[in-house]
């Protein structure tokens, strides 16, 4: 058998020493051929890649006349990269593999995120791939025929150019390095300098409309693709880049807080409520669009605890995904806007103790928790969320078959059971003797809604799954009635559920970037069971980061400078959302708090000690 395997890996050996002997023959002898070879192929992977996300050749060939300069764009950048990459590597096969997965992978990936919730991929997305992992149970991934025949035409080209093996001199070594850093330079032209590529995105007609909602940037894509598409919203979001405001000093930061002015020292009797803040994943009311006829029986239990304590209308970060910015908002009380409204907020932290409202509640003698019934891996919270002042932090990771939790855990479709995340609050509650603060991210909800008698029905499938929200709701707080333990619960959704891109529920409404401002009110409730007074709730539409000022309000807790601040900008800019409204003027005043308490120095009033902020800032 041995011998057997040596034979066979020999003549192996034998046959590749002579089909590289042949292409090595091949570079010289079809020199035209390989030349027409290497000026083709940035044109045929622009036209495979833009076809793969069409899905179809003949809806491609539509947008191919419709907007020619745009594929004349996307040729010419291609036709930089491929020379960039030839000039590195000189072999002309090892630079079409790299652009050619490159080229496809991004359009396949394009291709799912846009089939999954109805959003476009920028290249920012990107920082999610080491939670691959995750994605997976998210995406609706469907490979077929057409994908298939896409990638396969593509590697067929490929292997014709590893046969004809078209490559450039030896000698040439220092044009190939000229030509290298001119291209390299050209393209960080067109992503950091404006004076560059705004002329060049005018020649070629690539819309550079500002997107100030997920809708926006979805019409953005029809208009310039996929190609030309990534290109500009990264040229956007370099531009849009977090940086230091020209007016953050100290002096400023007292001129806007006045440190002399807090006020309560202490909770009204001495009382301290449990605080429990539920931001519920994707839990969105769809009766707000009456043409749907959703019935009100799905929310009955959402309907009988808003009729018993204070509800309204929250103006939420975010649409669809990227929950993590309703999750700041909601965990820091400061707007994402002020950090110029990142995808993924928790990357601009400084790495450092963060003045997190958890803080607070410790500064004021609560114990602390996070509870989210997925992996702490994913968002990187388990590292970044120690940060923020929580005692505990409790996750569950079905992947690694790892849990914090301490109740037995069960699932309601694709995650964790809402009733799981319920009882893992009440156990909290009743276990831990000092009153608490605990903010909980749930799963249930999360897409797929595949799920049901109607894989097709993915708004029947959602509300099934919003009516067991209710009933596990409803039997929540008929037991925080029987605790002798005050307890304040506010319930929101982080945003309106990811639907299917074509043939999603917003399509059918004919939702816009103009008309789609519904779909970032999200309706909340406060409840207590204990007659907490919610006369300082505003009865107007407020953004997501006021929640923990008006809580602390609720609870009569202390207050110091900052906190006066905030309660201040509730009263005068109670929404603070570049996506729900871009007509609102950009607030000094809470950018650059945002800015001093996040990514800054901390000059305005914080609850940790400076000796702990400054030891963190040193580790």
């Amino acid at each position: 058998m041995t011998d057997l395997i040596k034979t066979k890996f020999s003549k192996f050996l034998d046959f590749s020493r002579k089909y590289n002997e042949k292409r090595d023959e091949n570079s010289s002898k079809f020199k035209i051929l390989n030349i027409i070879l290497m000026c083709i192929f940035p044109i045929f992977i622009v036209c495979m890649a833009e076809i793969n996300q069409f899905k179809y050749f003949g809806a491609f060939l539509e947008f191919a006349v419709s907007r020619p300069s745009i594929l004349i764009f996307n040729f010419i950048t291609a036709g930089v990269i491929f020379t960039i990459l030839l000039a590195i590597f000189r072999k002309g096969w090892i630079a079409t593999a790299i652009q050619s997965f490159v080229y496809m992978a991004l359009s396949i990936t394009e291709l799912f995120k846009y089939g999954t919730n109805g959003n476009h991929l920028i290249l920012s997305d990107m920082k999610l791939f080491k939670s691959v992992k995750s994605l997976k149970s998210f995406a609706y991934i469907k490979i077929t025929p057409n994908l298939i025949i896409y990638c396969l035409i593509v590697i067929a080209f490929f292997m014709l150019i590893f046969h004809f093996n078209p490559k450039l001199p030896r000698n040439r070594g220092f044009k190939r390095a000229v030509t290298a850093v001119v291209c390299s330079v050209t393209s960080i032209c067109m992503i950091v300098f404006p004076g560059f590529y705004e002329p060049v995105y005018q020649l070629f007609k690539v819309d550079t409309t500002a997107a100030n909602n997920a809708f926006l940037l979805n019409e953005k894509f029809d208009n310039n693709s996929f190609l030309a598409f990534l290109v500009e919203t990264a040229s956007e979001s370099f531009e849009n880049r977090l940086v230091e405001p020209d007016n953050y000093n100290e002096e400023y930061i007292e001129e806007i807080i006045d440190d002399n002015s807090a006020i309560n020292e202490n909770f009204n009797g001495g009382v301290k409520p449990n605080v429990i803040v539920v931001m519920s994943e994707s839990y969105a009311d769809f009766r707000v669009f009456e043409e749907l006829g959703i019935d009100d029986s799905y929310y009955t239990g959402f309907d009988k605890a808003c009729a018993e304590g204070k509800s309204g209308i929250a103006i939420t970060p975010t649409y669809a995904s990227y929950t993590v910015r309703s999750e700041f908002e909601l965990l820091f009380g400061l707007p994402v806007r002020g950090l110029n409204t990142p995808n993924m907020p928790q990357r601009e932290l400084a790495d450092r103790e963060q003045p997190a409202f958890a803080q607070y509640y410790k500064s004021w003698g609560y114990d602390t928790a996070y509870v989210h019934p997925f992996q702490g891996s994913f968002y990187s919270r388990t590292r970044v969320y120690s940060d923020f002042g929580f005692d505990r932090m409790i996750f569950h990771d079905d992947i690694e078959g790892i849990t914090d939790f301490t109740v037995p855990v069960e699932h309601f479709g694709t995650y964790v059971d809402d009733n799981t995340i319920f009882n893992q609050l009440l156990e909290l509650v009743k276990t831990t003797d000092d009153p608490m603060y605990i903010h909980t991210t749930t799963m249930q909800n999360h897409q797929p809604y595949d799920q049901g008698e109607d894989p097709t029905d993915e708004i029947g499938n959602y509300l099934t799954w919003v009516q067991h929200t209710n009933e596990c709701l409803t039997a929540f707080l008929d037991e925080l009635r029987t605790l002798d333990e005050p307890t304040l619960v506010f319930f929101v959704g982080d945003h309106f559920p990811s639907l299917r891109g074509e043939t999603s529920v917003y399509n059918q409404l004919n939702i816009t970037g103009q008309n789609c401002s519904e779909l970032y009110e999200q309706k909340y409730f406060f409840w207590s069971n204990y007659g907490a007074d919610f006369s300082s709730v505003p009865d107007e539409k407020f953004s997501f980061f006021y929640v923990p000022y008006i809580i602390a309000d609720i609870i009569d807790a202390p207050h110091d400078a900052f906190i006066e601040s905030m309660d201040e900008n509730l009263r005068t800019i109670p929404v603070y959302s570049t996506d729900y409204n871009d007509g609102t003027p950009d607030n000094e005043e809470l950018d650059v708090l945002t800015y001093d308490r996040v990514v800054g120095d901390v000059m305005s009033p914080c609850p940790i000690p400076d000796e702990v902020l400054e030891a963190s800032k040193g580790e």
